[in-house]
């Protein structure tokens, strides 16, 4: 006969606390970070890991171990697609726990967890492509000013030379 395990669980039950496990593990893959309790980041990580390994492997037989975990199959979509291959040459700590003090209504220690290399290479060409974006409207706005600033500077020349010229004959 099964019986349950020494120490505390989240929540109460175990049922409870896999339920709560896979419910974070949903949320920290659908948004890249969360913020909870150290208790409960302390348990989601190990639990993340071997979700995001699996994802690493891809075939279908951890697909469906992860969907019997995380049933929104858009969040596993997500996870097989872009998350899994970021992390193919790391062995290992795909997350970060960061602590950042305590709850205002009960005191409870918190922490913010994360994954690592949070960039993923399309949204670093994007951004890369928008830097180019907006150096080329700076480029174009310092053309602009300077075609006019050589222009002014031109006329006067032209100008001042007929000028001078109707002056001296005066």
């Amino acid at each position: 006969m099964p019986k349950p395990t020494k120490g505390a669980r989240l929540g109460g039950s175990a049922a409870h606390e896999r339920l709560l496990l896979a419910n974070l593990a949903r949320s920290l893959f659908e948004h890249g970070r969360i913020t909870t309790t150290q208790a409960k980041a302390r348990r989601l990580r190990p639990y993340a890991e071997r979700l995001i390994t699996k994802a690493k492997k891809g075939d279908l037989h951890n697909r469906r171990q992860v969907l019997q975990v995380i049933t929104d199959k858009g969040v596993v979509h997500t996870l097989f697609t872009e998350i899994g291959p970021r992390y193919e040459n790391r062995p290992g700590g795909y997350t970060r726990i960061t602590k950042i003090g305590n709850r205002r209504g009960d005191n409870a220690p918190m922490a913010v967890i994360e994954l690592v290399e949070a960039l993923t290479v399309a949204q670093q060409a994007t951004g890369e492509a928008e830097a180019a974006t907006q150096r080329a409207v700076k480029e174009d706005a310092l053309k602009k000013a300077e075609t006019p600033a050589e222009a002014e500077a031109e006329a006067p020349a032209e100008g001042g030379s007929s000028e001078g010229a109707a002056s001296s004959e005066d």
